[in-house]
C-alpha cells in the first residue's frame, strides 16, 4: 500500500507523474491540489491514498492533510468511490465542502460538478456529524489548527465574559462560512453545563443559525 511519495514532478496539464529514484507512479489529483502543485520538475511530495482492483492500481495524490481528511470520509458513503471523490473535491475548496455538509446546505452541494441532489442528501445524512469535528479541528485556512484563541471572533462583556468552549464554538461557525456577528449571536444564547462539550454546543448552536 502506498501512502506518500516525494520525488520529481513531472506533468503536462491534468497528468500526473511522481519520479522516485527513476520509477514514475501516475497520481490522479483534484483540481485544488493541480493548483497547488509546484512547476514541472521541481520536487514534490503527496499524500497517497491507493486503489486495489482486479485489472488495475490507481494512486489518488493530495497536497494537504485537510483534502486527504475530506477524501477519506467521502468514500465512506454510498456510490461515491475515490474517482467521485477527486471530481468533487475539484469543485470548491475542501473547508468550502465540509462547510456545506456541516450546514445541511443540499442547494448549495448540488452546485458542485459531480454532486446529484441524492448524493447531496447522503452527504449531508452520513458526514454532517464528521464533516462539523473536521471543521473544528481546522483553521480558517483549512489546516490543522492549534487550540483556538480568542482573536477575531467578537464576545459581549469583555475578554473575561466568555467560556472558552464558547469562543471555540464561535470559531467554528466562522469558519463554517457565518458571519462573525452571527456566531457571536448564537453562542451568546448558548449556556454551559456540567457537561457540556465543544460538539454539543457547536450543535446546539447551529440548530440557530439562519440558512
Amino acid at each position: 500500500m502506498i501512502a506518500r511519495l516525494e520525488g520529481m514532478l513531472l506533468r503536462d496539464g491534468e497528468h500526473v507523474v511522481v519520479d522516485c529514484g527513476g520509477v514514475g507512479y501516475e497520481v490522479k489529483c483534484s483540481a485544488h491540489t493541480l493548483a497547488a502543485l509546484p512547476a514541472h520538475g521541481e520536487r514534490v511530495t503527496l499524500r497517497v491514498f491507493t486503489q486495489v482492483r482486479e485489472t488495475e492500481i490507481a494512486l489518488f495524490g493530495f497536497a494537504d492533510a485537510a483534502e486527504r481528511a475530506l477524501f477519506d470520509l467521502l468514500i465512506t458513503v454510498k456510490n461515491v468511490g475515490p474517482s467521485t471523490a477527486i471530481a468533487i473535491l475539484s469543485g470548491a475548496t475542501p473547508r468550502d465542502i465540509a462547510a456545506l455538509i456541516a450546514r445541511e446546505d443540499v442547494p448549495g452541494l448540488t452546485r458542485i460538478k459531480g454532486i446529484g441532489k441524492k448524493t447531496a442528501e447522503l452527504l449531508v445524512v452520513e458526514l454532517r456529524e464528521r464533516t462539523e469535528m473536521l471543521l473544528l479541528s481546522w483553521n480558517a485556512a483549512g489546516e490543522v489548527r492549534a487550540a483556538a484563541s480568542p482573536g477575531g471572533v467578537p464576545r459581549r462583556g469583555g475578554p473575561s465574559a466568555r467560556h472558552p468552549l464558547l469562543v471555540e464554538v464561535a470559531q467554528a461557525l466562522v469558519h463554517m462560512g457565518w458571519r462573525p456577528a452571527e456566531a457571536d449571536a448564537a453562542v451568546g444564547d448558548l449556556a454551559v453545563g456540567e457537561d457540556a462539550t465543544l460538539e454539543s454546543l457547536l450543535r446546539q448552536a447551529l440548530r440557530s443559525m439562519p440558512r
